[in-house]
């Protein structure tokens, strides 16, 4: 199905970018091989340094590879990946250490492809390369926003990329969440109730679908079909930023087939969906490699972009990948065995993590514990209201579009109590998303709704175990206050 013509949610700065001739020039040498070329300005590979690159990683042998690599036996089962100068590989040193266009080296690209196309079957887009999700979301804001624009995001997000569009003049309006993530209801309201006066209506919006950070909530996939019907009216591009897809936990029925949930990217008919993908959490965060799946009109503007700045992908991220998913590694079918094997061990981590909160936490009275059913993160609701301290305004000044309650500064001095009791957390504060105090709804102020801290269960078991004491400790400390 063809994509429909969206090139009008373009930047202004994106509709100025021309393709860079050098690149384009080989883009066109790249047709036909075994090409002469007196053009070139690389080095003489004969004199890169390095012979051959290698790895040695985990065997996706096993019915759980992940729950074997971790006991680091002398008997774990491992393979060695790799590439040298002049092949036999998926990618050669001698090319991969070459320059290449934004989009990143063929080889890398097709086996990228072949991955997002077994998990997501999307109708009609393409591949781009990029340098992790930051890289890819930050590019993706400068290829739709404009300043002045106005983009939707989830009411608690990561807060880096957020502040990461405002220098270009991106307005935030957030869009009410619950525990089972984005309202598509609430969003409706925002756009069908926008004020011109405010200027255009959002054009874009910015999600996190899978164990959403900080919440921990996954779309279902109900929801996440109400939210693509309203891009179609409302002419919304979605940027689905999915770093978490691949650690979804696997059922508790043991029957079941692995199953994930659709991605927006998987209904995208129109090409409106610009899904981001990570190798940071399946791999390793300093990877830094990741992809872009978007329609082909996206895919060219990312690419002119790329070219005139970050220039392409990190040569050993490349070899890495094309030689992990090539005849030699893993494959798709070691991938996957692979990503399940995270899915259960997160969720083994997870239950352990929930087991603990229920006797050291949720003992106090105090807290409550949201499960989540991806991720790394559990969304903890504080019982503010129990505090002797806490007060809220029947009524506030008329016109008065500020907070209600002090629910904000009881969890300033929450905070800090953890931190005299030795416990770090991240507060809800530093995740949420500001809009235009002029359009707050007075009854429903998100400085009202901070009674939450993010945990993790990343850390061992006895950063746990120690965590979600001095967290019990430190709630019986300050409601006793």
């Amino acid at each position: 199905m063809a994509s429909v013509d969206l090139s009008h949610h373009l930047s202004a700065e994106a509709r100025l970018r021309k393709p860079t001739a050098m690149k384009e020039i080989w883009r066109l040498a790249s047709r036909k091989p075994n090409m002469v070329s007196l053009a070139n300005g690389d080095p003489p590979n004969i004199l890169y340094p390095i012979k051959r690159v290698s790895f040695e990683i985990a065997s996706p042998s096993g019915d759980d590879p992940v729950a074997s690599w971790k006991t680091e036996s002398a008997n774990t089962p491992t393979q060695v990946i790799g590439a040298t100068r002049d092949g036999p590989s998926v990618l050669p040193v001698k090319k991969a250490m070459q320059y290449t266009n934004g989009a990143g080296h063929v080889e890398t690209q097709k086996a990228v492809s072949e991955l997002a196309h077994a998990y997501h079957h999307p109708p009609n887009h393409v591949i781009t390369l990029t340098l992790g999700n930051g890289d890819a979301v930050t590019k993706c804001f400068r290829l739709f926003g404009n300043p002045g624009d106005h983009f939707l995001a989830d009411e608690f997000t990561f807060s880096a990329l957020v502040q990461a569009a405002i220098p270009q003049g991106i307005k935030w309006v957030p869009v009410r969440m619950d525990d089972r993530g984005m309202i598509p209801e609430r969003l409706e309201e925002i756009l069908t109730s926008w004020d011109a006066a405010r200027g255009p209506r959002p054009h874009v919006l910015y999600t996190i679908p899978c164990g959403q950070n900080p919440t921990g909530s996954t779309l279902s996939v109900e929801r996440r079909g109400k939210i693509y019907e309203l891009a179609q009216r409302f002419d919304l591009i979605i940027i689905e930023d999915d770093p978490y897809y691949f650690l979804q936990f696997p059922s508790s029925d043991a029957t079941a087939a692995p199953k994930s949930t659709p991605s927006f990217v998987s209904l995208d008919v129109d090409g409106r969906v610009v899904r981001v993908d990570s190798f940071s959490k399946v791999i390793a965060p300093g990877m830094r490699l990741g992809w872009i799946t978007s329609s082909t009109q996206f895919h060219e503007q990312l690419v002119a972009l790329t070219d005139s700045s970050s220039q392409h992908p990190h040569a050993f991220g490349q070899i890495f990948l094309s030689e992990l998913l090539g005849p030699e590694g893993w494959q798709l079918p070691g991938f996957d065995k692979w990503v399940r094997g995270l899915g259960m061990e997160y969720k083994r981590r997870c239950e352990f993590f929930l087991d603990l909160f229920a006797k050291e936490v949720a003992t106090t009275g105090f807290a409550e514990a949201i499960p989540p059913e991806a991720g790394m993160f559990v969304w903890t609701r504080i019982y503010v209201e129990k505090h002797p301290r806490y007060r809220k305004e029947v009524a506030g000044v008329e016109g008065a579009r500020g907070p209600r309650t002090n629910c904000k500064k009881l969890m300033e001095e929450l905070f800090d109590t953890c931190l005299d009791e030795g416990l770090v957390v991240m507060p809800a504060s530093i995740f949420k998303v500001d809009s235009d105090p002029h359009y707050t709804d007075p009854e429903d102020n998100i400085e009202d709704r901070l009674n939450y801290f993010r945990l993790t269960f990343c850390g061992t078991e006895e950063t746990m175990r120690t965590g979600l004491s001095t967290l019990g400790r430190g709630l019986r400390v300050f409601f006793a206050n």
